[in-house]
């Protein structure tokens, strides 16, 4: 059982158990701030509408930043807040190696600014933002159906990615069929076992998909 602390008093939380895994509060909590950086690229369509140089840049540097940090990291050189919020963000898959996740999140918003218009960009980039968020926030706190068709993801899971991405894409298309088109392949994509990689894959199906419909 997990303590925590709010000043003097503490709280013992029970870990919950979800299709037979036990989620302590700490993992649930590893998840939120994960999700919550992810949640955050979904800024860039709105950067590029102002200036799409500037943000396709702006991504690059952030994408070697990171990467030189957490090589630092990685070796052993602690560095200030991005140590601490990598820490944060790991699951216990990411122990003793380089975390990926945030090289492949710029990377994918980036090709999908470079490769689409800026609307169909904005659909990929929503659905990586805010579908791929919310399904690995429901698939780890709430998933029990697991059939082998997810290759071990959870119905809720990809439930939570259909509803995001369809209604977050509908609210900057106004367009019900690419919302529909968003949703469905970003469920089929976020089901797939490509671990960090679906942060490239996922937005650039969505952005093939919308544009073949908008064509």
């Amino acid at each position: 059982m997990e303590k925590l602390s709010l000043g003097k008093t503490a709280f013992f939380l029970p870990p919950v158990r979800v299709d037979g895994q036990t989620i302590t509060f700490a993992e649930a909590k590893t998840e939120a701030v994960r999700k919550s950086l992810h949640f955050l690229i979904a800024l860039s369509p709105g950067m590029a509408v102002i200036s799409l140089p500037f943000t396709v840049v702006s991504l690059f540097a952030g994408v070697l930043a990171y990467t030189l940090m957490e090589q630092l990291r990685f070796s052993g050189v602690k560095v200030p807040l991005v140590s601490t919020l990598t820490k944060m963000a790991s699951r216990e898959r990411d122990t003793g190696r380089f975390v990926f996740g945030p090289v492949t999140l710029g990377i994918g918003a980036m090709l999908a600014l470079l490769l689409f218009p800026l609307p169909v960009a904005s659909a990929g980039i929503f659905a990586l933002a805010f579908g791929d968020g919310f399904a690995s926030l429901a698939g780890r706190l709430f998933g029990r159906i697991r059939p082998a068709f997810l290759f071990g993801k959870s119905v809720e899971g990809s439930t939570a990615c259909f509803i995001a991405t369809g209604l977050s894409v509908y609210l900057i298309s106004q367009n019900y069929m690419v919302a529909l088109t968003a949703a469905s392949v970003a469920t089929a994509v976020e089901a797939l076992p490509l671990e960090d990689y679906d942060n490239i894959v996922l937005p650039l199906a969505v952005g093939v998909a919308v544009q073949w419909v908008l064509a």
